[in-house]
């Protein structure tokens, strides 16, 4: 079928739908709920469609002066696991992504680093949830410091080559998809894949 004139992201936009109202159902530290009244391009209304509002994340695949790669393993309520992770968490009100990363790094590893480079910016569910993850990664990493952890951390912060972490990604044991997805793109900027 030939090509009708109709840019993609023309017909991107035609997909979008009208915002008429949102509604406050909880408001929280962490998650806040809403329910937006929306209505389709063909005019159809969605009277409640629910949105769950975090705030943005970074995370970072950091590699030490040695060539090591950090990782950090932490119990995750939610899902009653134990989880091996990259580093990262939320970034603070108006901070500036790059600054959460060095910060969070900083504070989960003890670890500072010579170079931060954005490597992606990802949603981790974009259908129910507002908030997007910049996924960086950080090179020239130094302990500087000893940890400094939130009132209900308790992280472990482990060193592992790229072809340990290549395994561990194989057999499935990083669980945290965002983690995974921060991993590909630094395997793959790396030529490491």
């Amino acid at each position: 079928m030939p090509f009708t004139g109709i840019s993609k992201i023309t017909m991107s936009e035609n997909l979008k739908w009208k915002l008429l109202s949102s509604s406050y159902i909880h408001k929280g530290p962490w998650a806040t709920l809403r329910t937006d009244k929306c209505e389709m391009p063909d005019g159809r209304i969605v009277d409640e469609y629910y949105v769950l509002e975090y705030p943005n994340w970074v995370n970072g695949v950091a590699f030490t002066n040695e060539g090591k790669v950090l990782m950090v393993r932490q119990y995750r309520h939610a899902a009653g696991i134990v989880s091996l992770e990259i580093p990262g968490g939320v970034i603070d009100g108006d901070e500036k992504p790059e600054d959460a990363m060095r910060r969070e790094l900083l504070e989960e590893t003890g670890y500072q680093f010579d170079k931060i480079e954005l490597l992606s910016t990802v949603y981790a569910n974009p259908s129910t949830a507002n908030n997007k993850t910049f996924c960086y990664l950080a090179t020239g990493g130094v302990k500087v410091q000893e940890q400094a952890l939130d009132e209900h951390e308790e992280v472990v912060v482990e060193q592992y080559t790229i072809e340990e972490v290549k395994q561990l990604l194989a057999d499935n044991k990083i669980a945290q998809a965002l983690h995974c997805t921060g991993l590909f793109y630094a395997l793959s900027k790396l030529n490491k894949l």
